[in-house]
C-alpha cells in the first residue's frame, strides 16, 4: 500500500503562485508514474501533470503548460506541483496520484493509489 498525502493549497489571486507538495509513505518502491489531478465543482476530475517516477519524462495538460511544473524529490519520496500564474479556471481540488504501471497517464483509471487533495482557490 502507498499513501499519498497532499499539503499547500490555498486562497491566491489570479498571477499568484503556489506549490503543491504530496508526500508518499508505504510501498512507494512500487510505483512508476505519480501525478496531479484537479476536480472543480460540477466538473468531472482532469489530468494535470504526471512525471514517470525513476526517469525524467514529464506530462502535462494543454491549459497549464509553461505556467506548472511537476517536480520530485525522491530522498524525500515527494512530489510537487509549481503552479506559476495562476487563472480563476484553475480552481478545484487538486489530487495527487500513483500508479504501479506504465500506461496512458492522462486517465484516472491507470493510478492506483489517491490522497484526499488539496484545494486551490484563484480569485479575480
Amino acid at each position: 500500500q502507498v499513501q499519498l498525502v497532499e499539503s499547500g493549497g490555498g486562497l491566491v489571486q489570479a498571477g499568484d503562485s503556489l506549490r503543491l507538495s504530496c508526500a508518499a509513505s508505504g510501498r512507494t518502491v512500487s510505483t512508476y508514474y505519480r501525478g496531479w489531478f484537479r476536480q472543480a465543482p460540477g466538473k468531472e476530475r482532469e489530468f494535470v501533470a504526471a512525471i514517470r517516477w525513476s526517469g525524467v519524462s514529464t506530462y502535462y495538460r494543454d491549459s497549464v503548460k509553461g505556467r506548472f511544473t511537476i517536480s520530485r524529490d525522491s530522498a524525500k519520496d515527494t512530489l510537487y506541483l509549481q503552479m506559476n500564474n495562476l487563472k480563476p479556471e484553475d480552481t478545484a481540488v487538486y489530487y495527487c496520484a500513483a500508479a504501479r504501471y506504465s500506461g496512458n497517464v492522462v486517465y484516472d483509471s491507470m493510478y492506483d493509489y489517491w490522497g484526499l487533495g488539496t484545494q486551490v482557490t484563484v480569485s479575480s
